[in-house]
């Protein structure tokens, strides 16, 4: 048991842990990446994900109430897990193929949110395409010709790639 679960056990003492929690959460701010991996094997007991500083001090702060608070109670992560089984979009414990290239895919049941002319438009990815409006296409860019009815990149449309040269600038071929 570490230094955070023994504390929360004790009662006078507590207001200082509480103080010693927020300190600790303060602190992760300041440390390095290699220190944010040092405390992450502390606190897991396993050797951190390859992810970067920010994910990992946002991971940390909860391990730190986590520790002190207490975690979710069994009867809510049953209910978290009824609830993910029944909504596809919430289905994440997907494993990505190691050949898919990450900087390209979008995981299935990501939702894409644009705002067109003052309508809001959402698109779910698939694993074979996009729905839209309970359609299913097989682009981004077939989506983005049925919003705007004119051709469009997908990925730059929903803003997932930046575009480029004169476009960008609002040149003759914007």
């Amino acid at each position: 048991m570490n230094e955070l679960q023994n504390a929360a056990t004790g009662g006078k003492n507590q207001d200082r842990t509480r103080n010693s929690v927020l300190r600790q959460m303060a602190l992760l701010q300041s440390m390095s990446l290699e220190q944010l991996r040092e405390k992450w094997l502390d606190l897991y007991g396993e050797e951190p994900p390859q992810y970067k500083k920010q994910f990992l001090i946002k991971r940390l702060a909860y391990r730190i109430q986590e520790l002190f608070y207490g975690g979710l109670s069994e009867q809510a992560k049953v209910h978290l897990q009824q609830a993910a089984k029944e909504d596809p979009v919430a289905t994440v414990n997907r494993r990505i193929p190691e050949g898919r290239k990450s900087n390209e895919a979008i995981l299935p049941g990501t939702r894409l949110v644009r705002v067109w002319n003052d309508r809001r438009y959402e698109v779910i990815v698939l694993a074979d395409g996009y729905e839209f409006e309970g359609r299913t296409f097989r682009s981004l860019s077939a989506v983005a010709r049925e919003i705007t009815g004119t051709r469009w990149n997908g990925k730059v449309f929903f803003g997932l790639k930046k575009v480029y040269g004169r476009k960008a600038e609002g040149g003759s071929d914007a």
